[in-house]
């Protein structure tokens, strides 16, 4: 259990920041956009250091060969067109540069001439061919980030007296989206909250984490135990593995084993009138509790098997009490936040972020925490990463019945 001493403000009236998944993605884009702006005046500086030296040097040294590289790097950074007219005036200054050296219309000038005219066009052509692979794989980004919107809907500001603020980080390698994934409803049995991942990526996982949610927004609303809610999720979670991976009637598998294919997940239960939460845990990554400025990590006593795997345990998950007062904080997150590696291969101090942000209002926690993510990895997330903060708020009763949400969300 880590401690830390912070000041702990009191929660202010604030107008609910939205959280967009796709910043992320924007703010690589711009980097991109910028490095590629400065990337493209290579071709034209390489072309103009290409010219003055043959110029400059004596008549029996002659650098315009190098120029067939002027078309190979404006294929790589830049677009067709530019590529084209690249190429086009490369092989025309270095016709002029032959000329002034008096070499036009030997043999080996003209091999000079046609090796670069061959190699324009080879660079035309992998430049279409990068153009149409950077198009397949923005309509496949974009294929997933609709399917995840979708999948995934945003989280009440407030529900009764809590107040909660949620994260959604999707990974930024390739197109690949993950089966991280958080609810929180408001069920007559309190407020119920699920936070998960399911083990793996693409749309198996997506698809894995779809039957979930939906099994969780029905069970929450009929089943009045929350290990009960547990119990069903992983019956869930199991039938979709057998579907995922193919089981057959007589039980056998024709495909990986299907205990390979699991979710993890917390649920989390604030029963109204009562300042306690009601804590499940499935193979999750241990939550953070904020209480009195103070940061404790919450390890469990009895955790319980990841959802698709609670045949391996004789017994049903426990529910661990926990007091949760005006003014606490609950911290529930995805193992993005924790295994989050930077350049050096060093992970990320989750435990030492809390802490530096458990003083500050609870948008502007989650707001530091994403940030430090993004930092800590350059912007290039190799996991999703989801994270759920919620901080019960003095001198409100509890209510089953969630506030509008905001018309922008």
């Amino acid at each position: 259990m880590t401690h830390t001493t912070a000041p702990h403000a009191a929660p202010q009236p604030r107008t609910p920041a939205h959280t967009d998944p796709r910043r992320p993605a924007r703010t690589l884009i711009r980097r991109l956009t910028r490095s590629r702006v400065l990337l493209a005046a290579a071709p034209v500086a390489l072309m103009t250091v290409v010219a003055l030296t043959d110029l400059l040097t004596p008549d029996w040294l002659h650098v315009s060969p190098v120029m067939v590289a002027v078309p190979v790097l404006a294929s790589v950074l830049l677009p067709l067109w530019v590529t084209a007219s690249l190429s086009c005036a490369a092989l025309a200054v270095t016709a002029l540069l032959q000329a002034d050296a008096g070499q036009y219309g030997r043999p080996d000038s003209d091999v000079v001439l046609f090796s670069l005219f061959v190699v324009g066009l080879t660079s035309m052509a992998a430049c279409c061919l990068r153009g149409r692979r950077e198009r397949q794989l923005q309509q496949v980004r974009s294929v997933a980030e609709t399917a995840q919107r979708a999948l995934m809907h945003p989280l009440p500001h407030r529900i009764g007296a809590l107040a909660l603020r949620g994260v959604y980080l999707p990974a930024e390698s390739e197109a690949r989206i993950g089966g991280d994934f958080y609810e929180a409803l408001p069920t007559p049995y309190g407020t119920r909250i699920l936070v998960g991942d399911v083990r793996g990526k693409g749309l198996p996982a997506v698809g894995a984490s779809a039957a979930l949610l939906g099994a969780f927004r029905e069970l929450a609303y009929q089943e009045r135990s929350l290990t009960r809610v547990a119990e069903r999720l992983d019956e869930r979670a199991r039938r979709q593995i057998a579907a995922v991976d193919g089981i057959l009637e007589d039980g056998r598998t024709d495909s990986a084993l299907f205990t390979e294919r699991f979710a993890t997940a917390l649920l989390v239960e604030f029963p109204p009138g009562e300042h306690v939460a009601r804590l499940v845990h499935c193979g999750h990554p241990e939550p953070f509790l904020v209480h009195s400025g103070r940061v404790h990590g919450l390890l469990l006593d009895q955790p319980g098997a990841p959802l698709g795997l609670g045949d391996l345990l004789d017994t049903a998950p426990p529910v661990q009490i926990l007091p949760f007062g005006p003014g606490d904080r609950l911290l529930l997150y995805t193992d993005g936040f924790i295994e989050a590696r930077d350049r050096r291969g060093r992970f990320l101090d989750l435990t030492a972020r809390v802490e530096a942000h458990a003083g500050r209002p609870l948008e502007a926690m989650v707001a530091g925490l994403r940030r430090d993510l993004v930092r800590h990895v350059h912007g290039d997330l190799g996991d999703d990463a989801a994270l759920v903060a919620l901080e019960r708020l003095p001198g409100r009763p509890d209510s089953a019945h969630p506030e509008p949400r905001h018309p922008g969300r």
